[in-house]
């Protein structure tokens, strides 16, 4: 037969003894189950026990659920980190915030790094800490039903010592009898006296271990009936702060999140625009002039501009044999800021070229002198820097050199940044008619 194998420090004693105990306990479970023995009953304890149990299973599920929830988070951040770095390789260094897109995709990424820390450390952290206790409290529970069986066993040993002096005194006295009759007179007496010592041992045995099996049950018992309500009562709070935890952990990131977001989506609309008014350049064929446009001032007073006369006579003198005409600069009557005093001033050159000379030099036809006004809605004179192809039938077609009358829109709503609506000062010189007024870019033309 093969021996048992013996640990550091354990003696064949100890597992003899061992063994024991686990017989003795199988065999009082069995008188137990069949009735033959009666078993301790603690209906608060056993209450206590199930609490226990349905505490752990929801704790143990918390503690599942809440790592998968940073499993996810973690994955959210790697998910969100390739999704950016994608965006920041695409954004080319020309585009608009370009430094402004690389930094707030560093925020992003530092902030779910921090938000997933504080996770463990505010939650999961406190979750394992909580879950900690319970497999040492598990395992007293374990010990407690196993002493709680010795004790049963020593209680019913002891009762059935008990039980069973009288008969045992019964059974020995019959052959003692026999004895004393075959023995002399002098051993009869030794014989009697054994026989009531064996009794009287074996009861003050039993009283011992059922003494023993008592206090170890009923120490550990103690400790478990205050633990256990302790323990069952802490739940509420636990679950409290886990979840206040992380609902604040995640309110404090939406809402920065939501700034880097915010800022992000702002400075895409920002590019998109650019990009809107490059192409809407690049459908013309040329290229916008350098610089901002200007800003556009307040309409002058209509009341302090005086009526300027650009269709006066074209002066012009003649060489001594009359053969080569030479064109004199063209006058009209020109105004101080105070419109008391009158100075000579010149037209500008296209007014002079329409009502001057012919580029060949030759006399230009004069028309008969009047006075010509400027829209109702005129702002100010540009003067065309590059040829403009009108795209739409609201565009005004240009040519480099011409000179637009700068109006109000009637709707202000309707105007697009970058554009404004005139008319040629030709076509209003010549027609006075606001048909042909349109739009154009601004950036194709110098303000005069």
């Amino acid at each position: 037969m093969a021996e048992l194998p013996m640990g550091k420090g354990v003696s064949a004693g100890k597992i003899a003894s061992n063994v024991q105990k686990k017989i003795t306990r199988a065999q009082e479970k069995v008188l137990q189950k069949l009735g033959k023995a009666d078993e301790t009953k603690d209906l608060a304890f056993e209450e206590g026990v199930i609490n226990f149990n349905k505490q752990l299973v929801e704790g143990t599920k918390l503690q599942k659920d809440l790592r998968a929830y940073l499993a996810a988070v973690k994955a959210m951040h790697e998910s969100s980190k390739h999704l950016y770095e994608c965006l920041d390789d695409m954004y080319e260094s020309d585009w608009y915030g370009k430094k402004d897109v690389d930094s707030l995709l560093e925020d992003s990424d530092l902030l779910w790094t921090d938000f997933h820390q504080k996770l463990v450390d505010h939650a999961l952290i406190s979750m394992d800490t909580y879950l900690g206790q319970f497999p040492d409290i598990k395992a007293r529970i374990a010990k407690r039903d196993r002493k709680l069986v010795d004790y049963d066993s020593a209680r019913h040993n002891y009762a059935a010592v008990n039980k069973g002096k009288k008969k045992e005194g019964i059974k020995i006295t019959k052959p003692a009898s026999l004895l004393e009759r075959a023995a002399p007179g002098w051993a009869q007496g030794i014989l009697s006296a054994h026989n009531v010592a064996q009794t009287n041992l074996t009861r003050s045995q039993a009283e011992e271990e059922l003494e023993r099996a008592q206090k170890v049950f009923e120490e550990i018992n103690i400790d478990l009936q205050e633990e256990l309500p302790s323990l069952w009562n802490s739940r509420v709070g636990f679950y409290v702060n886990t979840f206040q935890s992380v609902a604040g952990l995640e309110e404090k990131f939406h809402r920065e999140m939501g700034k880097i977001n915010q800022n992000l989506n702002d400075t895409l609309e920002k590019l998109e625009n650019q990009d809107m008014s490059s192409d809407r350049t690049q459908d013309a064929n040329h290229t916008l002039s350098p610089g901002g446009p200007p800003a556009i001032p307040k309409s002058p007073s209509k009341a302090a501009t005086p009526n300027i006369s650009v269709t006066s006579p074209t002066q012009a003198t003649w060489d001594d044999d009359g053969s080569q005409p030479v064109c004199a600069p063209a006058a009209y009557p020109a105004w101080d800021d105070d419109g008391s005093q009158p100075v000579q001033g010149n037209v500008n050159d296209s007014t002079q070229q329409a009502q001057g000379c012919d580029d060949d030099g030759a006399q230009a036809t004069t028309e008969s002198t009047e006075s010509v006004e400027m829209p109702e809605s005129f702002l100010f004179k540009v003067k065309t820097m590059h040829d403009y192809n009108a795209t739409d039938s609201d565009e005004l077609e240009l040519k480099a050199g011409d000179v637009v009358l700068v109006m109000s829109y009637e709707n202000p709503e309707e105007q697009d940044e970058g554009w404004l609506m005139g008319v040629r000062e030709s076509d209003w010189v010549q027609n006075k008619d606001l048909g042909k007024k349109g739009v154009f870019p601004e950036n194709f033309t110098q303000r005069m």
